[in-house]
């Protein structure tokens, strides 16, 4: 048997992503190391990622002069720059991507998080990002609001592969789910083929619990001390219920009349599976939501700390009726777990809009800088 634990974690039909991208990661030979090692099969990007990669350092410093000078706004030579490095970073898992007859391989690109409130506004950036990208094995991530969904059955509809981000509660991700169908017998209705239609839906993990416990310690402290032991246990009840309900979902006769014309299953992302409380196990996350047909997209250190010590086995099915009480509980000592998604999701949106915001401000600084010396 093989004895590194993310190879084996493939064998249990999860599949393992890497939620980071940097450019000399991929052109220096660490992702092709990575998927022949380690058989990562796919990598996720996002605002946050892409600022940290450029303005720590100077990689980005030559094509940023250059795309600059050619009289481009920050927006349009970020969107240059990750364009470039999401399209490198594809053709790296070009091989993954056929090997596993298109059901792997994927790198995706994020519309601006501006947009997540705007409709219209996403369809039009993820029809650009796609074109530009031009590449089979590419995902345009839309994040799960309201106005996001329409827009998400409309791209899918178009045959753009989409990975719908900022999920949080297993309510949206039915809505996602629906409109994956939607979108799908939308495009069989106008005779358009289903094959080669990909798409996954990520739904947040460690930040559920980061927010519920708050709450919780909050409860504990005014004297409700039988909130305690649920500290810490909604992030992976909400997954567990939600895999449960992508179950009933692609298990359906709806799905199978999709299948018969080729549509494949758009499999849940766990995303968000580092451990943000030093309190857990480095694994807590990873360990407890090991699942046939998901994905788990880890950042580096989470990456290694598996390849190190972790321990497969299929447990997203562990005590599913623990995770249902774990909501009735909750709600009993007055936590709306609904209002928590809400927060998380306007959180999650606020938080890529300021590294966004962040990024550009650090182009038009380097730009600056450039043109002075």
């Amino acid at each position: 048997m093989n004895d590194n634990p993310l190879k084996r974690l493939s064998g249990l039909g999860q599949s393992i992503w890497y939620d980071f991208i940097r450019r000399d990661l991929v052109e220096g030979g660490g992702l092709q190391r990575l998927i022949e090692e380690d058989s990562l099969s796919g990598m996720t990007s996002n605002p946050t990622i892409f600022q940290k990669a450029i303005a720590e350092g100077d990689l980005y410093d030559e094509d940023i002069r250059r795309e600059g000078a050619g009289g481009k706004s920050p927006a349009d030579v970020f969107e240059a720059l990750a364009v470039a490095d999401v399209r490198s970073a594809a053709d790296v898992f070009r091989p993954v991507y056929e090997a596993c007859k298109t059901e792997d391989g994927f790198v995706s690109i994020e519309v601006g998080p501006h947009l997540a409130r705007n409709t219209q506004g996403t369809i039009a950036e993820a029809r650009r990002l796609w074109k530009a990208c031009g590449r089979a094995n590419v995902m345009v991530k839309i994040p799960g609001t309201a106005e996001g969904v329409p827009a998400i059955r409309q791209c899918l509809a178009e045959g753009i592969n989409i990975n719908v981000t900022l999920l949080f509660s297993v309510s949206r991700y039915r809505e996602v789910m629906d409109a994956y169908l939607s979108g799908l017998e939308d495009r069989a209705s106008a005779g358009q083929s289903l094959d080669g239609i990909r798409s996954v839906a990520s739904f947040f993990v460690s930040r559920v619990d980061t927010n519920c416990d708050k709450k919780i310690d909050a409860a504990v402290q005014a004297g409700k001390t039988e909130a305690a032991p649920w500290r810490s246990k909604l992030g992976i009840a909400n997954a567990r219920v939600a895999y449960e309900a992508f179950e009933q979902v692609f298990g359906s006769a709806r799905f199978r009349a999709l299948q018969s014309r080729g549509a494949r299953l758009q499999k849940p992302l766990w995303a968000s599976t580092s451990t943000k409380d030093p309190k857990l196990p480095d694994l807590y996350y990873v360990e407890a939501l090991i699942a046939k047909d998901s994905v788990d997209t880890m950042p580096p250190e989470t990456f290694e700390a598996y390849r190190d010590h972790g321990d497969p086995k299929v447990r997203i099915h562990d005590d599913l009726p623990a995770a249902h009480a774990c909501f009735e509980a909750l709600a009993g000592m007055g936590i709306d777990t609904a209002a928590i998604a809400m927060e998380l999701e306007s959180e999650g949106v606020q938080k890529f809009s300021d590294s966004y915001d962040s990024l550009l401000k650090t182009i038009t600084e380097k730009e600056r800088s450039m043109r002075v010396a």
